[in-house]
């Protein structure tokens, strides 16, 4: 399921980066302040940045924001240590 955000078109206009950064911006943004939040998990907050992991990691810690780690999280470095083996 997809869902898209439906955006005045003069606030499109108004931000002051240039069009074909606009999208993924806003998804990296997005992506901070649910994470921030604790309303997304760091792996699906950097799914929707699009970021790879040690890029979101580096980008969370640059904006200040504090690296939250729950069950879930540990499930997934789990698997991925798993995996690796």
């Amino acid at each position: 399921m997809k869902t898209y955000l439906d955006m005045p078109e003069e606030c499109l206009k108004a931000v002051k980066l240039p069009p074909e950064e606009v999208s993924p911006r806003l998804k990296r943004e997005l992506a901070l302040r649910l994470y921030d939040k604790g309303l997304l998990s760091f792996g699906k907050a950097r799914q929707l940045s699009e970021m790879p992991r040690w890029d979101f990691q580096e980008l969370i810690t640059k904006e200040g924001i504090t690296r939250h780690y729950d069950v879930e999280e540990l499930e997934e470095d789990l698997q991925t240590l798993e995996d690796i083996e």
